[in-house]
């Protein structure tokens, strides 16, 4: 059989063709949409650190930019350590989601097609320490589509300012309001003294662990239920 003639092979070669395509497409806007955070991370750390220089501080909070791999990389700043995680993989927005009925989506339905970049705050006394029992948070996924449009699920500003999926596009601009929304966030997220009951039984191979190892573990809300925030459509 001749795929070249044969209709129902030429269709179906081409459906694959167009959905990887497509599938690549997505995958490419959302990798530099990723290297537009950590560019603009590293230029706000920068800036930050002539900024500490010149208030001469007795102690030095300095604030850097890690990068982890093509696909991660931190940004740390006092005490908190802010991760930006991208998955490999693309995904379509749930066909019950509130954003697939909104024209922009029902106009070409490719667009709802998008990458995710995971954006988590960790202590980073938790990878000093190497305290690999300590809890991070997510506080915001950063869903792009192959026009590098993208809306934000998450917490507080990050979950209802960056909703509007339709005119809100990755670049520089965009992308420093995020990072600022970020770390505003994380900065009014801070640690709580879990109960006593959840610290009062250590086991003696805890205690006998150095403390860069203690197995007691340590994050922002340990012990309360962490929600994410819905978001609305445009």
């Amino acid at each position: 059989m001749d795929a070249k003639t044969h209709p129902k092979r030429r269709q179906l070669y081409s459906d694959i063709l167009d959905k990887s395509q497509m599938k690549q497409d997505v995958f490419d806007a959302t990798k530099e949409s990723l290297g537009v955070l950590k560019s603009v991370s590293g230029e706000i750390a920068s800036q930050y650190m002539a900024y500490e220089e010149s208030r001469k501080p007795q102690r030095s909070i300095p604030m850097e930019v890690e990068v982890h791999g093509d696909f991660e990389f931190s940004l740390k700043f006092g005490g908190d350590t802010l991760l930006f995680l991208m998955h490999t993989n693309v995904f379509e927005i749930p066909r019950d989601h509130k954003m697939m009925q909104s024209k922009y989506i029902k106009t070409d339905p490719t667009r709802s097609y998008c990458g995710i970049i995971h954006v988590y705050n960790f202590l980073t006394d938790s990878f000093k320490y190497n305290r690999v029992n300590d809890l991070g948070y997510l506080i915001g996924r950063i869903f792009v589509n192959h026009e590098k449009h993208y809306f934000i699920d998450g917490k507080s500003e990050l979950g209802f300012m960056y909703n509007n999926f339709r005119n809100h596009v990755i670049n520089e601009q965009s992308v420093e309001k995020i990072i600022t929304s970020a770390i505003q966030y994380t900065l009014g997220f801070d640690l709580l003294i879990p109960s006593y009951d959840q610290v009062k039984l250590v086991a003696v191979s805890d205690m006998k662990s150095t403390l860069d190892m203690i197995s007691i573990k340590t994050g922002k809300r340990l012990g309360f239920k962490f929600y994410p925030d819905h978001f609305l459509d445009e």
